[in-house]
C-alpha cells in the first residue's frame, strides 16, 4: 500500500517546526525545527515584540526541507497540510500579497490603551456578553494602533489583515482566508449574533473588506500553488485541511475537544485550557474565551476558556537556582520535595513573581514565602511549597472555570516541564479531583492529525487521535483528599491577605 502522509506545521515565535505522520500507523517519522536558537524579536521600543512574517516563512521551507531529507517520503506521499500558529499576532498585506510592515505579535502590550478605551466605552457588558472577552491586546487591538499610527504607510494600503497562521496558509496556497477560531482570537467575532463583529469593526472605523473569507477550522481551505511547489518541493494542489491557534491547537494535540475536558501546560508559564459546551464568559475577565477548534460543529457550542499563569515553572527554576543544592538537578529536586509532607509542614509560596496575573484581574502581587519556623523547616519544605503552590494556583484559576460552568473531569498533558514531577502531577490531581492523563505529542503533530480529520482521512477526532500514545493516567488520591484541601486553604488564606 502506498505511503499516506500528513505534513503538520507549528509556527512559534522562537522557531518553525514540522512534522510528518504517518496517517495510517499515527507514527511521527520525522520531526524538524529552524531555526536552532531562538528567533529574533524585533524590539524597537519597550513593549513592542515585532517578526517579519517572510522568516517564518523561510523556516517552514528549511524545516520541511530537513523533515523530507530525514524521512525519505515523496511529494506525492503527502495527503494534507495542517497549521498550528502563535495566537493574537497581526498581518498586514497589501494587494500583491506582500506583507506591509511586521508582525505585531502576541507578547507586544503597545495596543493595551486601545482596547481598554474599547472596553469602557462601548461597555464591559456589551464586550463580554459578544465577544466573551475584554477586546484588550488582541489583534483588532493592535490594527487600531497601526490605523492610528500608521495610516498613510500601511493602513491605507491594507488589502487584507491576518494571523501567523493565515499567512503561512497563504503563502503556501496564494490564497487569503481565515477560521472562525482565528476571527475569534483575534476580538473579530460575535458569539451573540454568530457572525463578525461588526459593533467593534464600527467603534475601531474597521471596513469590513479587511478581514479575510471565513472558512472551516477542519476542511479544504486551499491547496498548494505550482509557486508554492516550485519553491517547497511539496507537490502542486496538495490540500491544506487544517488551522488552529497554539493553545486550540495544544489541546487538539491532548485530544481534548469536549466539555470538562482540559489541556494544560506548565512552562516559564503555565496554561490551563478547558472546553465548555455553552456560552459563557467571566464577568472579571480573569480568563479568556475563544472558539474551539470543533466549536459549530454539527451545531454544538465548543469554547475554550483559556488560564494563563505567569509564575510556574520560572519559580522551580528559581528554587533551583537560588535554594536547591548546588548541582542538583530537576528530578533529584523532585525527590527531596517528596520527603516533606502535604502542605510542606505549613511552609506556603504564592508563586505570582513574574508580573501582573490577568487571574488576578491583573494585580502584580509578587512571590511570597510565609509559616517559615527556623527549628523545623529546611530545603525540603521549600522546594515542595514551592510546587504546591503552583498546583494551587491552578486550582486557584480552575475555580474561575468551573464558576462559568465547567465541569472539570479530566487533566491531559505532555509529559514535560512540570508535569515530570511525580509531586506536582499528583498534587494537581488530589486538589483538583480530576484524573490526569499524560501523552506524548506536540504542536506540529497534533497540526497533522488535524489534517488528517480535515481532509476526511479519518472520519472524526476519535479516528484521528486513536493511536495517540497515553503514558500514564494519575488518579486522585482519595484517602489524601483533606491533607490536599487543608493546605490549598491555608493557601487560599495567604492570597487573601497579599489581595
Amino acid at each position: 500500500m502506498a505511503n499516506r502522509y500528513l505534513l503538520g506545521f507549528d509556527v512559534g515565535s522562537s522557531s518553525v517546526k514540522a512534522s510528518l505522520v504517518d496517517a495510517d500507523s499515527g507514527k511521527c517519522v520525522a520531526s524538524a525545527f529552524y531555526p536552532g536558537h531562538e528567533a529574533p524579536i524585533l524590539a524597537v521600543k519597550s513593549g513592542w515584540a515585532e517578526q517579519e512574517p517572510q522568516s517564518w516563512w523561510e523556516y517552514a521551507k528549511l524545516s520541511l526541507a530537513k523533515v523530507m531529507a530525514e524521512s525519505g517520503a515523496a511529494a506525492g506521499d503527502i495527503k494534507a497540510i495542517g497549521i498550528s500558529y502563535q495566537m493574537h499576532g497581526l498581518v498586514c498585506v497589501d494587494k500583491d500579497l506582500q506583507p506591509l510592515r511586521p508582525s505585531i505579535i502576541w507578547c507586544d502590550s503597545r495596543a493595551v490603551p486601545y482596547g481598554e478605551r474599547a472596553f469602557a466605552e462601548i461597555g464591559h457588558e456589551k464586550c463580554l456578553s459578544h465577544l466573551l472577552n475584554s477586546p484588550g491586546n488582541f489583534t483588532a487591538a493592535k490594527l487600531t494602533w497601526v490605523k492610528d499610527n500608521e495610516a498613510d504607510t500601511v493602513y491605507k494600503h491594507i488589502y487584507k489583515v491576518m494571523l501567523p497562521g493565515d499567512y503561512i496558509a497563504m503563502k503556501l496556497s496564494g490564497e487569503v482566508n481565515t477560521t472562525m477560531s482565528g476571527l475569534s482570537e483575534g476580538m473579530f467575532w460575535d458569539f451573540k449574533e454568530n457572525g463578525v463583529a461588526t459593533f467593534l469593526m464600527d467603534y475601531y472605523g474597521f471596513d469590513p473588506s479587511l478581514l479575510a473569507e471565513v472558512v472551516p477550522t477542519f476542511s479544504i481551505q486551499s491547496r498548494v500553488s505550482a509557486e508554492a511547489a516550485a519553491e517547497t518541493g511539496l507537490k502542486e494542489g496538495t490540500p491544506i485541511t487544517y488551522r488552529a491557534g497554539d493553545q486550540p491547537n495544544n489541546a487538539l494535540s491532548l485530544n481534548v475537544f469536549n466539555p470538562g475536558e482540559i489541556a494544560s501546560t506548565a512552562g516559564t508559564s503555565g496554561v490551563v485550557y478547558g472546553v465548555l459546551g455553552e456560552v459563557n464568559y467571566d464577568k472579571k475577565s480573569r480568563v479568556n474565551t475563544f472558539a474551539h477548534v470543533n466549536h459549530g460543529e454539527n451545531g454544538q457550542t465548543r469554547l475554550g476558556v483559556l488560564l494563563c499563569i505567569n509564575g510556574t515553572g520560572i519559580l522551580n527554576a528559581w528554587v533551583r537556582r537560588n535554594v536547591a543544592p548546588e548541582g542538583m538537578g530537576y528530578a533529584e529536586m523532585n525527590d527531596l520535595a517528596a520527603t516533606a509532607p502535604i502542605g510542606s509542614d505549613g511552609v506556603c509560596i504564592i508563586p505570582f513573581g513574574n508580573g501582573a496575573e490577568r487571574v488576578l484581574e491583573n494585580r502584580e502581587v509578587g512571590c511570597t514565602v510565609s509559616g517559615i519556623n527556623f527549628n523545623k523547616h529546611n530545603r525540603a519544605h521549600l522546594v515542595r511549597a514551592a510546587q504546591e503552590g503552583i498546583v494551587f494556583s491552578f486550582c486557584y484559576g480552575m475555580e474561575v472555570m468551573r464558576s462559568m460552568g465547567m465541569d472539570i473531569r479530566k487533566i491531559h498533558a505532555g509529559q514535560a516541564n512540570m508535569f515530570l514531577s511525580p509531586l506536582f502531577r499528583e498534587t494537581l490531581a488530589g486538589v483538583s479531583g480530576a484524573v490526569i492523563e499524560l501523552y506524548d505529542t506536540d504542536g506540529s503533530v497534533g497540526a497533522a492529525r488535524g489534517a488528517g480529520i480535515g481532509a476526511g482521512i479519518y472520519k472524526d477526532h476519535d479516528e484521528a487521535f486513536a493511536t495517540l500514545a497515553k503514558l500514564q493516567v494519575v488518579e486522585p488520591d482519595s484517602a489524601r483528599r483533606d491533607e490536599y484541601m487543608q493546605a490549598y486553604g491555608r493557601w487560599k488564606e495567604a492570597l487573601g491577605r497579599l489581595m
